[in-house]
Parts: structure tokens; C-alpha cells; sequence
């Protein structure tokens, strides 16, 4: 009797034991799998243009003297700003003077001469022949005045444009000769921003473009637009020059600075996309992702055909409408019809 008591109860407890379990693994089946969505969304296959570039000032002008001499004056340093016929420098004008000096009397003399023989002339007591020399005389006395008239003025050196002194290659007490540059002004109140784009990009630029300055210097950000675009390429960078005119009312920009590019084409193809870790592949090599069903709490398997990779996104081709909700993250455990909690 007890034997059979005990092997009813051993029953009763198995039934009851698989009962449970099998109720456990039931809920088990059921519990919602926690995932991360997103959206699909419309991106730009063009991404912007970044570049690096060096500032240079609008017009620059190396000048020195059209004479020769000792430099016995400079009106301003480096960085300092100058203006359209401000006298820049100076030389000893003590030699050119005297030269001067002595084309004066040499014309004054000749006149002389020539009023006294056109009298003669008048009354025919000349010849056509002697009055001409004297007359070739007078005008050669007047042009040698006048050469050294203008190697006198030639002393003084003025600035033929309104800006600032970038360089100065002499000083006070230095001989020069002819022509030799002796200071660097340049105009800033615009500047260019010289940088060079690889051939593979020069396609989606133009002149008139607007471009983004930014300049870590100053910490500013300047609006700027492509003035020149190069017609020949780097022989060793394949790159080719673009200028961007950028305005510099408060003359802060000064050439030589550091300027970072960045240039948004204006003709861009728009695509469907998703980020790329969205997508699976099944055992066919078939791309699919899953679509998050807030309503429902599941995700259901979708095939979609992709096309080209946009830096972390993945253009969609086929499969997908703009702003559907689709699984991101935790989508390795999704079968068809998984329930879900939704974590964005």
C-alpha cells in the first residue's frame, strides 16, 4: 500500500514539474527582444569639399627705386598699413639735385644762345643750317632736364595701392641699385584663399561658388567665393589651384595664414539610405533588414537591393520608402514576427 502511495505521489510531482517547465519555456518564447531603431532618411551622395589653404592679399606690388642710392628714409615697419601715394622711402637725393642743377643752367644758357641767333636769323644774317643746330640744341638741353628732373623725383618712393607692408628687404643706410625690391605691399581689404583640388573633385566646383572659410587663428568663419579655378594640374600633385575671394573689412586676415576650405557642390544627387549596419544577409547572400512595427511591438524581415556605400550609410535601391522605422542595433536574434521593445 505505500509503495503504491508513493508511486502516485512520484506521478503527481512529474506532471505537475513538466507543467511548469513547459509553461516557462512558453513565456520564455514570447518575451520581447530589446532592439535600437532608426529611420531611413534621404542623404546627399555628394558629401562637402574640405581643403587647406593659404591666405594671400588681394593685389600685391614689390617695389623698389627706378634710381640707384643710399637709402636715407622708410616711413613704416612690417604690418603696418599704408596708403595709395603715402611715401613709402627715400633715397639721398644730394647727386640727383646737383645733376639737375647743372640741366638748368645748361638750358638756360643754350636758350640764350638760341634768342640771340634767332635774331640774327630773322634779319637773314643766319644760316637755316647754324640756326637748326642751335635749335636741336635747345630741345636736347630741355630733354636732358627733364630725365634728370625725373631721376630727381625718382628719389622718393610712394605706394601705388592702399595696404599693408608685408615685407621690407632694406634699411636706412643700405646702397641700392635699380629695380631691386625693397618692400612688399599688399592690399588686404579683400584677400585670396589659395588651395588645390584633387582632379577627381575639380568637376564639382565652379567659379561664382560660395565656399566656408574658417580660419582657427581667429576663430571666424568667412563667407567666400571662387574667383579663379586652374586650367593646367600640379605635374606633381595632380591638383589644380582654386582662389576664393573672401572680404576683410577689419584687415584682421593677414596673408600667410592657415585657412581650412569647405566647399557644399550645389548640383548633388539625393539617395535612400540607412545606416550600414542595419542590413543582414541570409544563407542566399539576399540583403534584408527588419522593419520595427511600433503598433504590433515586432519586427517583420524585409529584402531590400543596395546600392552604393555614402561614408557610414548605405543607399537603398529597392525595398524601402523614406521615413520608415527599421532595426538597428540587436537585430542578430530577430526571426519574422519577433516581438520587440524599441530602445531609439
Amino acid at each position: 500500500m505505500k509503495r503504491k502511495t508513493f508511486l502516485f505521489i512520484s506521478l503527481i510531482f512529474i506532471t505537475l514539474t513538466g507543467c511548469r517547465n513547459r509553461q516557462n519555456s512558453s513565456d520564455k518564447s514570447i518575451m520581447p527582444i530589446p532592439v535600437v531603431t532608426g529611420m531611413t532618411e534621404i542623404i546627399k551622395t555628394d558629401s562637402e569639399i574640405s581643403l587647406s589653404g593659404n591666405i594671400e592679399g588681394y593685389k600685391t606690388v614689390r617695389l623698389g627705386f627706378m634710381v640707384a642710392g643710399r637709402i636715407d628714409f622708410i616711413a613704416i615697419d612690417e604690418g603696418q598699413t599704408i596708403s595709395k601715394g603715402q611715401l613709402l622711402s627715400s633715397l639721398d637725393p644730394a647727386s640727383y639735385a646737383i645733376a639737375k642743377e647743372l640741366a638748368d643752367i645748361q638750358v638756360n644758357q643754350t636758350e640764350d644762345e638760341y634768342n640771340r641767333l634767332r635774331l640774327m636769323h630773322d634779319n637773314n644774317s643766319l644760316s637755316e643750317s647754324d640756326f637748326a643746330k642751335i635749335t636741336y640744341g635747345l630741345q636736347q638741353a630741355k630733354a636732358q632736364q627733364k630725365l634728370h628732373a625725373k631721376n630727381l623725383s625718382d628719389t622718393k618712393l610712394y605706394s601705388p595701392i592702399d595696404g599693408v607692408l608685408l615685407k621690407k628687404l632694406g634699411e636706412t643706410g643700405e646702397i641700392t641699385g635699380v629695380g631691386i625690391p625693397l618692400f612688399v605691399v599688399s592690399d588686404i581689404r579683400k584677400i585670396k584663399v589659395v588651395a588645390f583640388i584633387p582632379e577627381t573633385e575639380l568637376y564639382k566646383i565652379k567659379i561664382g561658388q560660395k565656399a566656408d572659410i574658417y580660419l582657427s587663428s581667429l576663430g571666424e568663419t568667412h563667407e567666400g567665393k571662387i574667383i579663379e579655378v586652374g586650367s593646367a594640374a600640379d605635374a606633381a600633385s595632380r591638383a589644380f589651384a582654386v582662389k576664393i575671394e573672401v572680404s576683410n573689412p577689419k584687415l584682421l586676415i593677414r596673408p600667410g595664414m592657415i585657412a581650412e576650405v569647405r566647399i557644399i557642390p550645389e548640383n548633388v544627387n539625393k539617395v535612400l539610405a540607412i545606416p550600414a549596419g542595419a542590413i543582414l544577409h541570409d544563407y542566399n547572400n539576399q540583403s534584408f533588414v527588419f522593419i520595427a512595427d511600433t503598433l504590433k511591438n515586432q519586427a517583420f524581415r524585409k529584402n531590400v537591393i543596395t546600392g552604393k556605400v555614402i561614408n557610414e550609410m548605405v543607399e537603398i535601391t529597392s525595398g524601402l520608402s523614406e521615413n520608415e522605422i527599421i532595426v538597428t542595433g540587436g537585430h542578430q536574434k530577430l526571426v519574422d514576427g519577433s516581438m520587440i521593445t524599441t530602445n531609439k
